[in-house]
């Protein structure tokens, strides 16, 4: 087996991983808005903005980690993320460096990515298409 091989067999499973890292570190800013934890000064008012996107980062996250609906979870957070860079940081600076909106950027093309790509192989959704669930 060559290298391209080898590399090519694997591109799903990297793909799984992906998608569940992204997703637990998501789930953090979540669970820090939601839950307290870990320990912040945001403690957002119910049905805030920031409160909203606190519970699509835990529910949304929580539902990307198992890869359970992963295409049309990713393509509502990867919007959620969109819609938090251009209201939260764009207006602070033209430079994503400056504005502290990297990770949102990241997050957004990253969802985006697998809401096209879909979850791979270690998914729920995955053992769903295989009958198994």
């Amino acid at each position: 087996m060559d290298l391209t091989t080898t590399t090519a067999s694997w591109a799903p499973r990297m793909l799984s991983v992906l998608r569940i890292v992204s997703a637990l570190i998501f789930m953090a800013h979540g669970t820090q808005k939601i839950l307290g934890f870990p320990a912040s000064t945001m403690n957002p008012a119910m049905f805030s903005l920031p409160w909203i996107a606190g519970v699509l980062e835990l529910v949304g996250g929580a539902l990307l980690l198992i890869g359970l609906f992963s295409r049309p979870v990713a393509f509502v957070l990867s919007g959620e993320m969109a819609f938090a860079y251009f209201l939260g940081h764009a207006p602070k600076s033209l430079y994503p460096a400056l504005n502290g909106g990297d990770a949102a950027i990241l997050y957004c093309f990253v969802f985006l990515y697998i809401a096209f790509a879909g979850p791979g192989p270690w998914s729920v959704d995955a053992l769903r298409a295989r009958g198994r669930y």
